[in-house]
């Protein structure tokens, strides 16, 4: 017929049988009641298909050729055409199809069972019939209907549920519509009925899941609850502005209860329990962020800008911090494995890193290394090396050099000593002494005010001096009688016998009682010249201290008077031979001890300031106010904060010292006078 020029002929007869017969398919389709309705439609769709294929075989030479030449529609698709038109778009079907698939998605949202199988048949026959039919004919009435149920669903659950239940109820829901969606929709609809469910369940309750009474973010971070903080942050991601939301919630408890830890004058009272508060804290908050919110980086970032935010409300944050590792390295990390040691010195370091005043630390660290390897109470010299090693790694060379400095000088004056008994054979029997030799500059200076050693001692000390001057050109020795110790043989009233483990105050004390039975404070006073805060320290731990009182005093007050008097505790007895006699020591810093740190701080700061300030001046030539202080505050944070009005001073005092000049016509610019 094609090649006799009758393809028109064929064409519109093709067309008009098929719409014939699909008119009568759709009849029979409309006739059927119940639930049948959907496999009638997809019984008569399969047969339509085949039909279809033997047909376009049948008139493959019109498909071919005609069809191309006459810019008609091919066979297969006409097929699909028609059946759009006659059996989909008929007046009865449309609508009972839509509102048949509806049902069944809502029924299988209330827990029944649906056959997935004709479900997926008839979408894919949707979509078989072109995009855009899929779209209109189901997907966007499928959308609107979701938004509804999952509004009204949410708005039910949430008044009835906390915030943990209600977030697995919404995890639940989400994947519920993703293995819907795998099962018997358009891939493609998965991101559109995700996104109802995050916008309904999650977004339009933000805030209110967040702060839920008892049970929102910041009950789940006080317990710890893992599950729930994991969930919240997974669901809280799918949205704009989730995270932001929890991590706002996050760093505002953070600082909160941070600041309630740090100015509590409870808590200040013992240093070593408050930073090891700080330490419990931040361990709690680096598990949370490391398992339930996946090691996110901006929670990290967040976690650290709250601890160094409340850590330096604390003025005395270095110093508490300084007395842990004093405590740690005297004693608190006796047995423990090495690995534990160096796990508390990096804890130690982290916390040190929030420190704004790191040179603050640095004064007390010093003179609690000082007093440890003065008195041997060091743990062990590896972890006070790897912890100067780690503070050297965060803070450079000049933070610790003076550090390593103490070290060398305890090992040289091991060598001097023995050195000292080598060439002095004859001391072999008397008192024996142990000096160390502490270079000046290294160790934190204390004023040394002289105090009457004992005749014998004297004498074995001259002989050291001139032993070391001997062997040393252009030094000067001065005694620190204030950081000594020593150990006294002592018989008592029935002959029982101790060792005495003293401080060298202690020892002065003590020994006057060898020519005196009875003495008094005065008398004790004039014949030691120790000075007098540290003399009554020392009198009140030899008579007042129960287990320990070597001395008795009259009359028997908490407190040492001026018009006290001391004799020998006859009566003392002590299980052990060797009785160590402490001192009453101020653990902390008092008032007046704290500003002179405070004071010496400042002093130490201002040419870290000047050199700051001339190095930036030197590369810059010249530069305005305002920059010159951000750049030296930048260069000096590793250190401390540096503060402006103290920044200006120093620049004055440059400008005096024709360092720096100002600009004649803009006295806000400053030029480097080289």
């Amino acid at each position: 017929m094609v090649l006799h020029k009758f393809g028109e002929k064929l064409y519109s007869g093709l067309v008009a049988t098929m719409t014939g017969h699909l008119k009568d398919i759709a009849n029979s389709v409309e006739a059927i009641h119940g639930g049948s309705f959907l496999e009638e439609l997809n019984r008569k769709w399969n047969d339509h298909n085949k039909a279809l294929q033997m047909i376009r075989d049948i008139l493959m030479y019109m498909d071919r050729t005609y069809i191309p030449s006459t810019q008609k529609t091919p066979v297969h698709e006409l097929g699909l055409n028609l059946w759009r038109e006659n059996v989909i778009y008929s007046s009865q079907i449309r609508t009972r199809l839509l509102n048949t698939l509806l049902e069944l998605v809502q029924s299988e949202r209330s827990g029944e069972v649906v056959d997935r199988g004709i479900m997926r048949n008839i979408t894919k026959m949707l979509m078989d019939l072109g995009p855009s039919v899929y779209g209109q004919e189901f997907e966007n009435h499928f959308l609107q209907v979701s938004a509804e149920f999952y509004r009204v669903e949410s708005q039910k659950f949430i008044e009835c549920s906390d915030c943990g239940d209600y977030l697995k109820k919404a995890e639940r829901r989400l994947n519920e519509e993703m293995d819907r969606v795998s099962h018997y929709l358009d891939p493609r609809t998965e991101t559109k009925i995700t996104n109802v469910v995050e916008k309904e369940m999650i977004e339009n309750h933000m805030l209110r899941l967040i702060h839920m009474e008892n049970s929102g973010l910041v009950h789940m971070l006080c317990d710890d609850k893992y599950e729930d903080l994991g969930r919240i942050y997974n669901l809280f991601r799918r949205v704009s502005d989730g995270l932001l939301k929890i991590r706002e919630v996050m760093t505002s408890h953070i600082r909160e209860s941070g600041k309630q830890l740090v100015t509590d004058p409870e808590r200040l009272k013992d240093p070593v329990e408050y930073v090891q508060r700080l330490l419990d804290k931040k361990d709690k908050y680096d598990k949370i962020i490391n398992m339930p919110f996946n090691n996110d980086k901006s929670f990290q970032n967040a976690l650290n800008s709250s601890f160094e935010y409340f850590i330096n409300l604390n003025p005395r944050s270095p110093e508490f911090i300084s007395l842990f590792v004093d405590d740690k390295l005297r004693k608190g990390l006796k047995g423990v494995s090495e690995d534990d040691v160096e796990l508390t010195l990096d804890k130690v370091m982290m916390l040190f890193r929030y420190l704004q005043e790191k040179d603050v630390f640095e004064k007390y660290y010093k003179q609690h290394l000082a007093k440890r390897l003065l008195s041997g109470k060091t743990v062990s010299d590896d972890a006070e090396r790897s912890l100067i090693v780690k503070l050297k790694t965060e803070c450079g060379y000049q933070f610790t050099s003076k550090m390593e400095g103490m070290f060398t000088d305890m090992k040289t004056s091991q060598d001097t000593v023995q050195g000292f008994y080598a060439s002095h054979p004859e001391l072999g029997d008397g008192p024996t002494l142990t000096v160390q030799v502490l270079t000046t500059g290294s160790w934190p200076t204390q004023s040394s005010a002289t105090c009457n050693l004992p005749a014998e001692m004297s004498a074995l000390c001259e002989k050291f001096r001139s032993y070391y001057l001997g062997t040393h050109t252009g030094r000067r020795l001065s005694w620190q009688t204030n950081m000594g110790t020593a150990d006294l043989k002592a018989t008592f009233g029935k002959g029982q016998k101790h060792e005495l483990n003293v401080s060298t105050y202690q020892m002065c004390v003590l020994m006057l009682f060898n020519n005196a039975d009875r003495l008094s404070y005065k008398e004790i006073e004039q014949a030691t010249e120790i000075p007098a805060p540290d003399l009554k320290r020392c009198l009140q731990s030899l008579a007042l201290v129960k287990g320990r009182n070597v001395l008795r005093k009259e009359p028997m007050s908490k407190d040492v008077g001026e018009d006290d008097a001391f004799f020998v505790n006859d009566k003392f007895s002590s299980k052990l031979y060797k009785v160590k006699i402490g001192t009453v020591v101020a653990q902390k810093e008092s008032e007046p001890e704290k500003q002179e740190t405070r004071q010496r701080v400042e002093e130490d700061r201002k040419p870290q300031i000047e050199a700051a300030i001339v190095r930036i001046m030197k590369s810059r030539k010249q530069l305005d106010h305002n920059n010159l202080i951000a750049e030296v505050t930048k260069q000096l944070q590793s250190r401390f904060l540096a503060n402006p009005i103290e920044v200006k001073k120093r620049i004055e005092s440059l400008i005096e010292r024709d360092f720096l000049e100002r600009d004649d016509s803009d006295r806000k610019l400053y030029r480097y006078l080289a």
